[in-house]
């Protein structure tokens, strides 16, 4: 299989295919307790908020940089600065749903990785949350998750990438 061939069938497949399992994601309730969220993004980037454990329905994020705006007292609002006043723990952000971020990227759980590629780069991020036609968390896709299934296809396929240029020197 060659480097192209292997990057077609890579664009084409369906990012469901290699989403992680839901258990494995970094998920809480929309009250769930701030600790909680500081807990998981001691090792993890982000958390998706859910409504609940049982309907699933993703109503936001909390990412890990949001954690200075949780510690840091709150500032006298100004204008464009009213939401880090209210997701300051001396502000009296309690919970998930007090601090997450309500607009979050997504990607419908039947699109291809290219779909998924070229969302990635439009809003330069680089995670989605993957729900269903109902708003329900599905999955997660992310830039490193793109990255470890592109270098499995083409080790599997038996195609070396190579330089062309000769700027690395060191042979396997």
């Amino acid at each position: 299989m060659d480097l192209e061939r292997a990057l077609n069938a890579f664009h084409s497949m369906k990012v469901s295919q290699i989403t992680p399992p839901l258990a494995q994601m970094p998920i809480v309730e929309e009250n769930s307790p701030i600790i909680d969220i500081m807990k998981i993004l001691r090792t993890r980037h982000h958390v998706w908020v859910v409504n609940n454990k049982e309907d699933m329905k993703l109503v936001g994020v909390v990412r890990y940089l949001d954690v200075i705006d949780i510690l840091l007292p709150p500032k006298r609002a100004r204008l464009g600065m009213i939401s880090s006043l209210f997701k300051s723990i001396m502000g009296g952000a309690e919970k998930a749903g007090d601090i997450m971020e309500r607009n979050v990227l997504t990607i419908e759980e039947d699109a291809t990785v290219l779909e998924a590629l070229e969302k990635m780069k439009r809003y330069r991020v680089g995670i989605l949350a993957l729900v269903d036609y109902e708003g329900r968390l599905k999955g997660e896709i992310s830039l490193r998750l793109l990255i470890t299934e592109f270098l499995r296809l083409i080790r599997v396929g038996g195609e070396e990438w190579k330089q062309q240029r000769g700027s690395s020197s060191h042979s396997e």
